[in-house]
């Protein structure tokens, strides 16, 4: 049987999986909604991503893999577990070798990373003090302006001003923003003004990180077009956009690293 490699990305707000073959190639790949037993979200991603691969008939059938993310304690089977923030610079890595920086917008913490040219990280720096800038923060915008995320992060797009969001808490940034929109104030120029706000919190993660060039986004939030655009804005250098899911990064790049240590 040929061999194949997994990485699970078991995030606190996603939960992904993702099987290559010798090659490197995705053969599997899954994205769930996180359930409150880290655990079982694993289970599940790993069950349904082995599922598409007629070789393999259990995630023990791997030859390696690799736990990553929030919980990456807690997945069945593993042979190692590694830092997301590792997982990320390899995955990018592997889809684009010519991209050397990362702005992670997770479902908790947003983090900049400056990628080596082996895929390894060449330096990091994490926002995990509030939720303000993160997918669960802008869940919470998308639930005041009753939108779904993908109608969200589209609004701003449209707006030919900006209302600046003042709060640099997310509480009270959504107390901010229910404000805005009780007091019959453009919708999208208040979601201009979110869009604006995290981009700031990114530019400050990616100059600490020593991001100076073109960077990529990774995690769910980089499917935000709001967001790419005020962060080419406030960074004033081009976003790169990846060939291959970013939400899928994490996943990938655990699954890459174990296919390098399985043929060792």
């Amino acid at each position: 049987m040929p061999n194949y490699y997994g990485g699970c990305d078991a995030g606190s707000t996603y939960t992904k999986c993702v099987i290559i073959d010798e090659s490197g190639k995705i053969v599997a790949s899954v994205t769930n909604k996180s359930r409150i037993n880290p655990v079982l979200s694993a289970k599940d991603a790993l069950n349904q991503a082995v599922a598409q691969v007629p070789d393999l008939n259990s995630a023990e059938d791997l030859t390696y893999l690799i736990g990553t993310g929030y919980g990456r304690n807690k997945v069945p089977f593993a042979d190692e577990n590694i830092s997301e923030i590792s997982c990320h610079a390899m995955g990018v890595h592997a889809t684009n070798k010519d991209i050397k920086a990362i702005i992670d917008i997770g479902g908790q913490d947003v983090k900049g990373i400056a990628i080596d040219t082996d895929g390894t990280v060449l330096n990091f720096a994490m926002n995990d003090k509030c939720a303000a800038g993160t997918g669960r923060f802008f869940e919470s915008m998308a639930r005041a302006f009753e939108m779904s995320l993908d109608e969200f992060s589209n609004l701003a797009l449209t707006a030919k001003n900006v209302i600046p969001i003042t709060s640099q808490c997310a509480v009270f940034a959504e107390s901010e923003v229910i404000s805005l929109v009780g007091e019959g104030q453009p919708m999208e120029e208040i979601a201009a003004g979110i869009e604006l706000s995290v981009a700031k919190r990114c530019f400050v993660m990616a100059k600490k990180a020593g991001v100076t060039d073109s960077v990529t986004l990774t995690g769910g939030c980089a499917k935000n077009a709001g967001l790419k655009k005020a962060i080419e804005k406030v960074l004033k250098i081009k976003v790169v956009d990846l060939d291959i899911d970013p939400q899928l990064m994490g996943a990938l790049g655990a699954a890459e690293i174990a296919r390098q240590k399985g043929w060792k």
